[in-house]
């Protein structure tokens, strides 16, 4: 190449550079994925699997619902000793002002949980000893949403920032004091 025609196609190449790259992905369907990539991310870590759940009383909630809010999210199981214990805890939590909310997941028919049903009516049961009164519960149906996020055992603790960010994850039994301090470093 000459030394004249060098720097013309070293310009016309990166004007196709520039072209191919403003080209991008067109495909600009708004969606819950697009909206929390969209928040500012001001956390460290992956983003929180948007899931969609029903509560008790056959609500929907959805992750993207709770945009621009910290969400503790503790999964449990009904046959967990050990999640059982920590309910009277997690109830005065709930029930309690903090800069997070609070909800639970249980996965009817999966990992030995009860059905939905069977669930449901044994929960009742622990909202009228006032054990469960402030406890929202999400019904994850054959844990779809739990083998998103990984969960291995229960208790399993969720840690999801104001930006959609699961900050940590955290299995084992975690006291109040322990889930309002780990907040204070979230944003």
């Amino acid at each position: 190449m000459s030394k004249g025609k060098w720097p013309a196609a070293v310009i016309g190449l990166l004007s196709m550079l520039l072209i191919l790259a403003a080209c991008g992905n067109k495909d600009s369907a708004p969606n819950a994925q697009t909206a929390q990539a969209a928040q500012t991310v001001v956390n460290k870590g992956p983003a929180a699997p948007l899931f969609d759940l029903k509560d008790l009383d056959g609500n929907e909630v959805t992750l993207a619902s709770l945009a621009g809010q910290k969400v503790y999210v503790k999964y449990w199981a009904s046959w967990c000793p050990i999640c059982l214990a920590g309910m009277d805890e997690l109830n005065t939590l709930a029930g309690q002002s903090n800069d997070f909310k609070v909800i639970t997941i249980v996965s009817p028919n999966f990992k030995g949980e009860q059905s939905t049903e069977d669930f449901s009516q044994w929960f009742k049961g622990l909202q009228a000893e006032e054990t469960g009164r402030n406890i929202t519960v999400l019904l994850d149906e054959g844990g779809k949403w739990a083998q998103k996020f990984g969960i291995r055992g229960y208790p399993t603790s969720l840690y999801i920032g104001s930006d959609g960010v699961l900050v940590k994850t955290a299995p084992g039994q975690n006291s109040n004091d322990i889930i309002t301090s780990t907040f204070k470093a979230i944003s």
